[in-house]
């Protein structure tokens, strides 16, 4: 393979702070390489020098004679006062590309259709008015319409900000389709899996490179500490349940692996699972009692006048459960936001009833960057609300280590708040959010300016968190590896629960199938026809009680399983005892499959 870009020794420093340190990396033909690292550690300023848009203090980066490089970087340079169709088509007539099959996978994968209908007037919207989100596509589209070619690199920074879960989807395939090179920027660890064949770690001014995606990487970085023996102990822990989750349950994962399985395997034998569900729920149960939150055949609308008006809910039935927690996707403007509002009070129903438990405190992590004094100290803007907290089984952590944890160590503690980028802010604000012990988490969008090692972090935290908790995102890792459920609204007003979670979610999306019914509690029917008909949210609370049932069931078939498979290796050659052993783990999976049947059943109603 010929090296498309090469850096030798390379060194760049910003003020005090040496970014890179003598690095010398190549990127060939076909790579494509995910880059991963601390906010603020460099990532950017590698793909700046490989675009050759920064020159290097030390050091020199070589392109090849041939290669065409495309740069999406995280603020576009677009023309504001341009439409969309000059930017992308440069006045080309449409005969001309709309016969092009790439030009049109593109502008339908990004824009909806190659008319554009998600944009006011098309692709003759002007650029300036437009949000970030939207920008980002059209900045995406630009690149990607340009012909694909083995002498093109692709340099992407966070392509997945702004992006739904279906959009993401789309553009992981549409990029694995492509022979082009790939250098992409990003804490989106499913896309990183899904994308890329190297990943390169960006840390304390070197770049380390490794085989693989972001289970890979997972699994070397776990090892290179453990020979390193460096901070074992807090370091070490989050990698193994990171790589716990990774191998035991990771959705579209455990059936191919992207890292060694014997190794893997090895170094989680004695890791137990992320979250113990039982206990939460026991812990969940006695904090918030019977009632979290309940809507009662509630519609929403937004606009003025009829003519103006949308649905965003229409009668939607649904209960949040003691120590639920769930995730939520749907296509942009579908209600997600407004669904956490409507909790929270921040707006009202325009009919319907939403009823929430006297016990909950409900904490709602926005979009938006809250406002915080900005000559406060980091340590004391978290101290102001609260200067420890208990993070369950007995476990206290006082503000500073808790920010620690969060990447705020040392003299980083004392900076005034003014003086943070981004996404430190962002990680300041979760910071205070957790500070407050809320019984409630509402996370709208929780990933955005978050690097993978916070993620880890607020995720071994949430871990052990008992409460109930609804999660909007468009990072479908965090929405698995934090989230038992997922419910999707589909833009017509209905909330439907999806037990084939984001897959299910992405396949009904691609077929324009109706999905399963509305997560509305079936009308019961009384014996003998006379008796008063159950109320919706009655029958709901059963069908719910009796999902919770089936699922401590299959948690006992679960540790059963792991009793057997653990006498089978005590057994050793001893084929009699072996053979009946088999017999009870056959028996218990025909009896986890009849309950799986029966909670799907349920979901279905």
């Amino acid at each position: 393979m010929v090296n498309l870009v090469n850096i030798e020794a390379v060194g760049k420093t910003y003020g005090t702070r040496t970014l890179l340190d003598g690095v010398s990396l190549g990127l060939a033909e076909g790579d494509r390489i995910g880059v991963v690292g601390r906010n603020g550690g460099g990532k950017t300023t590698l793909l700046r020098l490989l675009a050759k848009l920064d020159e290097p203090d030390r050091g020199r980066v070589t392109h090849s004679g041939s290669v065409q490089v495309s740069v999406v970087g995280q603020l576009d340079v677009l023309d504001p006062a341009a439409s969309i169709r000059a930017q992308l088509l440069a006045g080309r007539a449409e005969h001309e590309w709309a016969g092009e099959a790439g030009i049109r996978d593109v502008l339908t994968g990004l824009f909806g259709g190659i008319d554009a209908p998600v944009f006011p007037q098309g692709l003759d919207t002007v650029v300036g008015p437009l949000s970030g989100g939207e920008r980002r596509r059209i900045a995406l589209a630009k690149a990607l319409i340009e012909p694909d070619s083995t002498n093109q690199l692709l340099l992407l920074d966070e392509p997945t900000n702004h992006l739904d879960v279906e959009a993401i989807a789309w553009l992981a395939g549409h990029l694995k389709s492509r022979r082009s090179a790939l250098f992409v920027v990003t804490h989106d660890r499913w896309f990183l899996d899904e994308v890329c064949d190297h990943t390169w770690e960006v840390t304390e001014g070197q770049v380390h490179a490794y085989e693989g995606g972001y289970s890979a990487y997972v699994l070397a970085r776990a090892e290179r500490n453990r020979v390193a023996a460096t901070d074992w102990d807090r370091k070490q822990n989050l990698l193994r349940k990171e790589l716990a989750w990774l191998r035991r349950g990771a959705p579209a994962r455990t059936s191919k692996p992207k890292f060694r399985i014997d190794a893997a395997n090895a170094l989680i034998a004695e890791e137990p699972p992320v979250r113990d569900n039982a206990e939460l729920m026991k812990f969940a149960s006695a904090r918030l009692g019977r009632t979290v939150y309940e809507l009662e055949d509630v519609t929403y609308k937004v606009g003025q006048g009829d003519a103006q008006q949308r649905t965003i809910l229409d009668h939607v039935t649904w209960q949040l459960a003691p120590g639920e927690r769930l995730g939520l996707v749907g296509i942009n403007g579908s209600g997600k936001t407004s669904l956490l509002r409507l909790l929270t009070g921040t707006v009202k129903p325009t009919s319907g009833k939403v009823v929430a438990g006297v016990t909950v405190k409900p904490a709602l992590l926005a979009q938006e960057i809250t406002s915080i004094d900005p000559t406060l100290r980091v340590l004391k803007a978290v101290e102001e609300i609260k200067s420890s907290i208990d993070i369950g089984k007995g476990r206290v952590l006082t503000a500073g280590q808790l920010l620690e944890r969060f990447g705020f160590t040392g003299e980083k503690q004392w900076t005034p708040v003014g003086d943070l980028s981004g996404g430190e802010r962002r990680r300041l604000q979760v910071l205070r959010l957790l500070m407050a012990e809320p019984n409630v988490l509402l996370f709208d969008e929780p990933t955005n300016d978050l690097d993978i090692d916070t993620l880890n972090a607020l995720e071994d935290i949430l871990d052990s968190w008992p409460g109930s908790m609804i999660v909007v995102s468009h990072d479908r890792f965090f929405l698995e590896r934090t989230t038992d459920r997922i419910a999707a609204l589909m833009g017509d007003g209905k909330l439907r629960m999806l037990p084939g979670g984001v897959d299910e979610y992405l396949e009904r999306r691609r077929s324009a199938v109706p999905t399963q019914s509305p997560v509305q509690p079936a009308s019961s029917q009384q014996g003998g026809g006379g008796g008063q008909p159950v109320s919706s949210s009655q029958a709901q609370r059963a069908a719910q009680k009796e999902q919770t049932r089936i699922e401590r069931q299959l948690d006992k078939v679960a540790a059963k399983e792991k009793e057997l498979h653990a006498r089978m290796a005590e057994a050793g050659a001893d084929y009699s005892v072996i053979g009946s052993l088999d017999a009870e783990l056959r028996t218990l999976a025909a009896e986890r499959e009849r309950l799986e049947e029966q909670w799907l059943e349920l979901t279905d109603d």
